[in-house]
């Protein structure tokens, strides 16, 4: 029985250890912050479900449905209730082909499943976090607020330096981050490979939910949303979720909720307050859908470099990291290394753990 040291506490690691529990090996997982889940997470206010990060997952994804299964939730899956989309040119909406809305903000999946749309869980995609949560054993140590400085070999296995100055000793190591973060853990012993890291694109995003009573936007809100053109981005404004009309249970009958989607500069990101976020968000609705006024009730969400951009150059240097840790003991898993989105992650998750359970225990 081996101890396996995870980084990162977000759906990748998480199920990294809920399967390598259920096979026996000893498991600890160190989180940075206090929350589980990475980008995923979901509130629950006023008769309102509210989706921080990810909304969904790729629709017919075998390696959710196999999870959801394993962790007894299959039942709460849950489709989308309209698959069609529209375009705004900065003056009309108009319909899209299906799959067009994928392909126009640049969504890394496979053609097949563009068009297919997503599936979530009927109390948000944190469900899936708290299932997860919830099944791991209490055998599990799992550290939150446990930031990790650093990876490296010691005498018959490896050291995890902690930031609070301690280090602890683990037969594996699955690193279960953002690139970035992997980078800066892994280069004091494998420098280069590693550092190549920081080069990768990652880009940020801002999200702004908005409630409005139903009779208050005149739009029918019969499709799951709408793409802003390139040029009619106006604002950084790129395109917007009709979260009430896409997905069951995201209002109260009585109420819609808007998602609207947005790429921050860097000083809009750290500087602007929520406040200034909802007046844009408003604004820009207003301009494809007509006069809304002001949001009954508003959430934002700000998530700084969470974007991997699959390039090949990125590919390339995840390819040369792995080489450079073949035999180390150390491994990578989630969606920025193995391919975006949640349905990325988990297989990246699920391969660590056959690569795991392949390896010889010394």
């Amino acid at each position: 029985m081996r101890q396996v040291a995870i980084i990162g506490a977000g759906v990748a690691g998480l199920t990294v250890a809920f399967r390598l529990a259920r096979l026996g090996e000893r498991v600890s997982v160190f989180e940075a912050s206090e929350r589980l889940g990475g980008q995923l997470h979901s509130e629950q206010s006023g008769g309102f479900l509210i989706e921080h990060g990810a909304e969904g997952f790729v629709a017919g994804s075998e390696a959710l449905a196999e999870l959801a299964g394993a962790l007894g939730i299959a039942s709460e899956l849950r489709g989308q209730l309209v698959l069609d989309s529209c375009h705004y040119d900065g003056q009309q909406l108009t319909r899209l082909e299906p799959g067009e809305a994928g392909r126009l903000l640049g969504f890394q999946v496979g053609v097949r499943a563009l068009g297919r749309g997503i599936q979530s869980f009927q109390q948000g995609m944190s469900a899936l976090v708290e299932a997860l949560r919830a099944q791991l054993p209490a055998s599990v140590s799992l550290r939150r607020a446990s930031p990790v400085a650093s990876v490296q070999p010691s005498a018959g296995g490896l050291r995890l330096n902690l930031d609070a100055g301690a280090s602890e000793h683990c037969d594996a190591v699955v690193v279960a981050t953002r690139a970035a973060d992997a980078a800066r853990l892994l280069e004091p012993e494998w420098s280069s490979s590693a550092r190549a890291l920081l080069d990768s694109e990652a880009l940020s995003s801002v999200t702004v939910s908005l409630a409005y009573a139903r009779e208050k936007v005149p739009h029918p809100l019969d499709a799951t949303g709408f793409v802003v053109a390139d040029g009619a981005q106006q604002e950084g404004f790129r395109a917007c979720t009709f979260a009430s009309s896409k997905l069951p249970g995201r209002a109260p009958a009585s109420h819609v909720l808007l998602r609207l989607f947005f790429r921050p500069t860097l000083e809009q990101l750290r500087g602007d307050s929520d406040a200034e976020w909802v007046a844009r968000a408003a604004r820009c609705a207003a301009r494809a859908l007509g006069p809304i006024g002001a949001a009954e009730r508003a959430w934002v969400s700000r998530w700084q470099d969470a974007l991997p951009v699959f390039d090949a150059a990125h590919r390339a240097r995840i390819g040369a990291l792995e080489a450079s840790l073949t035999g180390s003991g150390v491994l990578l898993a989630g969606a920025a290394f193995h391919g975006s989105g949640i349905d990325g992650a988990v297989r990246s998750a699920e391969a660590a753990v056959r690569t795991l359970s392949a390896a010889p225990q010394g």
